[in-house]
């Protein structure tokens, strides 16, 4: 069955079977400067107080990397001579952490990869050479077999203002495979239209565009072909002469005008299109007001995870991606008929996966089952213990919340998430999540979720604890009050425990937009903002002018500024009321 992991790679990969992945995908976290988030949208539109930071594109050394550097150093891979030769140089750096690391999980997906399957490396161009090398000292410089130039994106502001580069729209793609690959789709693009319009003009009666091509056998007599007589023409053809005939019969062998050499017709519609080369132009660029996108800076488009899988697996081989992040290679594996598992460190990850696998009509349990997130109770209090950071942002996906700030840590003034309603219409409401692990709780952080509410203008508040509240916690609660919201009287605070939402007593909210659903909500109102006024020019180019221009200037008559705007508002006549009715 299809699996999804909740925790570091490092620990979840040396669980599984050795040569029991027939592909791997991974996209890690990129070692530049910039931090590339998953960046939660309110339905408006507007940055949901900053960004996830589990998603931060950036590794610090400590202990998780001395541990990577040891398990590295005692592999007996020639990466451990890459890895000692490069902290000779470059030390305990941030850069140094992040082959270190990358260098270990490497070694682990090796393992796991059949003989005969592919691995596609997903990186940028501030650390893909170095990359290649770890690569070539694991897999044998003879694994190589692409570098792939994706075009993630148009021209932006990388170049902006200031900066001394070309801008940077690409990412770097290294494709490997344990042996000689057992598993290829060729890949085609569509012909260019020029191509089409140029090479494919003719037409036949039943509207198919075709061109002719030749029938004569290259080399003559030399290499073996045939010399017969084929509509009154004698050549050295390509073909048997049985074959010729069939052809013939078939309407595909033609002359232009009598006496000419015969022609082969052959049809576009029959044609695969232009085999696929390494540089990936042509595919559709995520945005804003793309109808995939999730506001992840840094998520792929479902085409290039598509294209991946379809090259180089077939249906119901395994796909494993390390690094799943919100989920992309997942549906996309889905979608084909693959088999699947996916791992990621946030539980927050875990959810996006989850969301989009439910809008595919699949369930946990009958379609993939899930490791690491807490079933029960005593799951929660295990991961609260572990970590009560990512207890904190697994309990706020239990009400379809949204972290504060995206998730880092800090004081949180009483604001732990987000739920964003939808409060009527027109109008998108907000809720103030508090979440509590520990055992010692009471009123004051219920006044305190309620003072945040106050603060943030928001209508209810939703208090999730580990623990059983306490008598005088319900009281604060009730003493709230009830207010509208959704066209329905609701109380302003409610509590609910970890085991109650367990159990499906969820809170009483208007419908709610979850992380996905928002981030469609947002490309709506993105794609409702009124466009910008037009300017004078502009006004001018197409005027409803206030004087009439029938006859000319007329005596005495004034010019108008340059300034001035020439259109005014059509006044409205009978005729007008008339087609209106």
């Amino acid at each position: 069955m299809n699996k999804l992991y909740f925790g570091d790679n490092l620990e979840w990969l040396p669980q599984l079977p050795s040569e029991s992945v027939g592909l791997i995908y991974l996209d890690p976290p990129f070692n530049s400067k910039a931090t590339y988030n998953l960046l939660y949208k309110s339905p408006d539109g507007r940055a949901a107080q900053a960004q996830h930071q589990a998603f931060v594109d950036s590794w610090r050394w400590g202990p998780s990397t001395d541990l990577a550097f040891a398990i590295v150093m005692n592999s007996g891979s020639p990466a451990a001579g890459i890895i000692s030769s490069l902290q000779n140089f470059m030390h305990k750096s941030d850069l140094m952490a992040y082959l270190t690391m990358m260098a270990a999980r490497l070694l682990e997906l090796h393992r796991i990869l059949k003989s005969g399957g592919s691995i596609y490396l997903h990186c940028d161009s501030s650390a893909s050479h170095y990359l290649k090398i770890l690569m070539d000292s694991i897999f044998g410089s003879g694994a190589f077999l692409n570098e792939i130039i994706w075009k993630r994106s148009h021209a932006h502001s990388d170049g902006k203002q200031g900066s001394r580069h070309f801008g940077r729209v690409t990412d770097t793609i290294l494709f490997y495979a344990k042996g000689k690959p057992e598993t290829w789709n060729k890949q085609y693009q569509p012909y260019d239209q020029a191509y089409i319009d140029r090479d494919y003009r003719r037409v036949d009666e039943d509207g198919r565009k075709y061109r002719i091509d030749n029938l004569q056998g290259p080399g003559g007599a030399q290499k073996g072909n045939p010399y017969y007589e084929v509509m009154g023409v004698s050549r050295y053809w390509r073909y048997s002469k049985e074959k010729m005939e069939e052809l013939i019969r078939q309407g595909r062998v033609i002359q232009t005008r009598p006496g000419t050499v015969p022609q082969y017709k052959r049809y576009l519609d029959e044609m695969p299109g232009v085999p696929l080369q390494n540089l990936w132009a042509d595919l559709p660029v995520l945005s804003n007001r793309s109808k995939e996108s999730l506001g992840y800076q840094t998520q792929k488009p479902l085409a290039l995870l598509e294209r991946i899988i379809s090259a180089s697996s077939d249906p119901g081989d395994t796909i494993l991606d390390p690094f799943c992040g919100c989920g992309t290679a997942i549906e996309a594996a889905e979608k084909l008929g693959r088999n699947w598992i996916g791992i990621d460190i946030t539980a927050l990850a875990i959810d996006v996966v989850e969301r989009r696998l439910a809008r595919m009509k699949r369930r946990r349990g009958s379609h993939y089952i899930v490791e690491g997130i807490p079933l029960d109770v005593d799951g929660a209090k295990r991961l609260f213990e572990l970590d009560e950071h990512q207890f904190q942002l697994w309990a706020i996906t239990l009400v379809d919340g949204q972290p504060r700030e995206g998730g880092k840590k800090g004081a949180d003034k009483g604001v732990d998430g987000w739920i964003y309603f939808q409060d009527d219409s027109r109008t998108i409401g907000n809720a103030v999540i508090s979440v509590k692990g520990g055992k010692n709780i009471h009123a004051s952080h219920v006044r305190d979720l309620i003072g945040a509410m106050n603060n943030h203008d928001a209508k209810l508040g939703v208090f999730v604890t580990l623990n059983k509240p306490t008598v005088d916690m319900e009281k604060a609660a009730r003493e709230a009050g009830s207010v509208e919201a959704g066209g329905k009287l609701r109380p302003r605070v409610q509590i609910r425990t970890i085991a109650e939402l367990f159990k499906g007593n969820r809170p009483d909210l208007p419908p709610v937009h979850d992380i996905i659903s928002a981030a469609a909500a947002a490309r709506r109102s993105v794609q409702r903002k009124e466009p910008p006024a037009k300017s004078a020019d502009e006004i001018r180019k197409s005027p409803s002018f206030k004087l009439p221009i029938a006859g000319g200037k007329k005596k005495g008559q004034k010019d108008l500024p340059l300034d001035e705007p020439l259109l005014i508002t059509p006044r409205e006549t009978q005729r007008t009321r008339r087609g209106r009715r």
